[in-house]
């Protein structure tokens, strides 16, 4: 039987055994983080696109997707930022991602345990400190941190990675205090915030577990900054877009104690010249700590998320051709 097509369009050599799974039900072609012209030439004859945004800094829309014989789109990943989902429905290309697969995504801890290991390093000032010995400085005076059990959290998000990152600070013993209007919260350990303009004025730390939806866009805003400890920590490891960064430009370099840690910028396909945190984080390399968007980069999530994936792809193609079979 003839093979379709499968573009790849992210890197995949690192993913044991993704290949010649893939090579089994498909004829495989493989481009490494290409270039909008360099896509455009080989998505012509392709009946299927893989693909991740933490790699692939490629929008996929009606520019790169008119004219082309592309049925589905599969992405390794929870978020669909990079793809426009409205063009795809109505030219009925099918949009495989690991959004609504709760039983499998429960699997994954790997975002979860990096905003744990920024809050880790924010408290106990272990990138600062590590910066100073390395310029040949041996003192601790400037260094001086928290207990984590003493601390105020407040989690934004009470979704899969809020719950988890929420069972770290709990096993740790701090006060853990929660908002989310639309999950039901159970746990008596945790203090539900009702009002969170009220509330974020006693946070020592606030860490953000919400997607980017247009609600949530600039969710952090120069209003609740404003309310915030002068020597809050931030951490992000959610979306860009739901702080304003002007807003956390502005708070910031008002508040030299406070720290903003993320995984994540506002329009990351810009580029980084053109992010502000970015530039603000070079002049303040003390105060902001920005990683590129690593949340799921482990070698197990990786692995997990790229089979998984594959074999939704896989149901599809066999769905598809059977379909095409009965026409």
């Amino acid at each position: 039987m003839k093979k379709d097509n499968l573009l790849i369009i992210t890197p995949v050599n690192h993913i044991d055994k993704f290949i010649s799974e893939a090579k089994k039900f498909f004829r495989l072609k493989i481009l490494k983080n290409p270039k909008q012209s360099e896509l455009k030439k080989n998505i012509k004859d392709t009946k299927y696109i893989f693909t991740n945004p933490n790699m692939t800094q490629i929008y996929l829309g009606k520019k790169l997707l008119k004219n082309t014989d592309v049925k589905a789109i599969c992405t390794a990943s929870t978020g669909t930022i990079h793809i426009d989902e409205k063009y795809c429905k109505k030219q009925n290309i099918k949009v495989l991602s690991l959004k609504n697969d709760k039983n499998f995504l429960n699997q994954l801890t790997s975002t979860s345990d990096l905003a744990f290991g920024f809050l880790i390093n924010a408290v106990r000032k272990i990138p600062q400190s590590t910066l100073s010995v390395s310029k040949g400085k041996w003192s601790y005076l400037d260094f001086k941190g928290r207990m984590i059990k003493n601390l105020q959290i407040g989690i934004i998000g009470y979704g899969r990675l809020g719950k988890i990152f929420t069972k770290y600070c709990l096993c740790f013993g701090s006060k853990v205090s929660v908002y989310d209007p639309f999950v039901k919260i159970t746990n008596k350990k945790i203090e539900v915030i009702k009002n969170i303009n009220k509330e974020i004025k006693k946070l020592d730390v606030l860490a953000l577990h919400i997607h980017a939806s247009k609600k949530n866009l600039n969710f952090i805003n120069k209003k609740k900054l404003n309310l915030m400890k002068e020597n809050i920590i931030i951490i992000n490891t959610s979306r860009g877009e739901i702080i304003e960064e002007n807003d956390l430009i502005s708070f910031l370099r008002k508040n030299k104690k406070s720290i903003y840690f993320t995984d994540v910028l506002s329009r990351e396909y810009d580029g980084l010249n053109k992010s502000k945190i970015f530039n603000y984080s070079k002049k303040n390399p003390n105060q902001v700590f920005i990683t590129p968007h690593i949340g799921g980069m482990t070698i197990e999530g990786q692995s997990l998320a790229y089979h998984y994936s594959l074999k939704k792809l896989k149901i599809f193609s066999k769905k598809w051709l059977k379909q095409k079979k009965n026409f």
